[in-house]
């Protein structure tokens, strides 16, 4: 597989490193010899006719510009570093953004690629073609095919997910917002099926918000022809926003946490837990929508602005 790198105009310390690095012949001609190959230092100086102590001197700058790898290797006589390309393809950015000026990160999640989860009877999983696996059984939740899954539901725990972070560095985040569509879990459909239902991001507490019901009153806009009358077919389309200001639940505000309590650029994913409390007062369970289930075409959108 190709190896990328993309270098941006605000990484000063890395760019001199990587224009130092090319700007000798010798250089370009030792990564030249590393293309399809790995070479233990004496090998490149003999095939470029050079000392080992300059061959060394050369390597050194390419390894700090992280164009090649060098490892300790068992020798003959001791160890020797065996030299290895790290990149296929660089590319520079020499647009500087306006820090002045948001952008937006912005990704889907399908509801069956949860990380991890708790459930209980009534749950289940259903896709396209079918129930994956059997209703009412927790092991099914393992099963590989999950993540083809366009509804789930369960009685009563938790789904987590863990989205890629794809907020750049240097940026900090000003608000997160995730939205999904989802309600109640009722065994056959209650329209009057109360559940309290939480949203955790990076383990933090972000609201709370009173389902009133698991809606099946009618056949869900986008549901496939086969999934049975007489159960849950629709959702409730809902946003948790945070921001410096507090956390928000379709736009009124349910708690008073923060976004840097949430420590979005600390790791390189963002955990997104759904599900009951074990002490909440309405322990009603959830069904969770994706795309062509329910009334609303999405699955769970996570949006970043920075």
């Amino acid at each position: 597989m190709a190896k990328f790198r993309n270098f941006h105009i605000e990484d000063t310390n890395d760019l001199c490193d990587l224009g130092k690095a090319l700007s000798s012949p010798v250089r370009i001609e030792m990564l030249r010899l590393l293309y399809d190959k790995s070479l233990i230092i004496g090998e490149i100086a003999k095939e470029l006719g050079l000392p080992a102590s300059s061959t060394t001197f050369h390597l050194k700058i390419l390894e700090q510009a992280g164009l090649i790898r060098m490892e300790e290797q068992p020798g003959t006589r001791g160890s020797m570093k065996l030299c290895t390309r790290k990149l296929d393809h660089l590319s520079i950015d020499l647009t500087n953004c306006n820090p002045n000026i948001d952008q937006i990160y912005s990704t889907q999640m399908p509801v069956g690629a949860f990380s991890s989860c708790v459930v209980t009877p009534t749950c289940g999983l259903y896709g396209a073609d079918g129930f994956i696996g059997n209703e009412d059984q927790e092991p099914c939740f393992y099963l590989p095919e999950r993540v083809n899954a366009g509804l789930l539901w369960s009685s009563s725990g938790y789904v987590e997910y863990k989205f890629a972070n794809g907020v750049p560095k240097n940026r900090s985040a000003k608000q997160i917002a995730i939205s999904l569509e989802i309600c109640s879990e009722a065994p056959g459909y209650r329209g009057d099926w109360k559940s309290d239902i939480t949203m955790w991001i990076n383990g933090i507490d972000c609201g709370t918000f009173t389902c009133p019901g698991d809606f099946g009153d009618r056949r869900g806009r986008l549901n496939q022809p086969d999934w049975r009358l007489g159960g849950t077919q629709y959702g409730m389309l809902m946003t948790w926003t945070v921001d410096d200001t507090g956390c928000y639940i379709n736009g009124e505000k349910a708690i008073n946490g923060t976004i840097e309590e949430l420590k979005l650029m600390d790791f390189p994913y963002i955990s997104v837990k759904i599900g009951n409390k074990p002490d909440a007062q309405y322990v009603g369970g959830f069904n969770i929508f994706g795309r062509n289930f329910g009334d609303y075409d999405q699955d769970i959108v996570l949006t970043i602005q920075h």
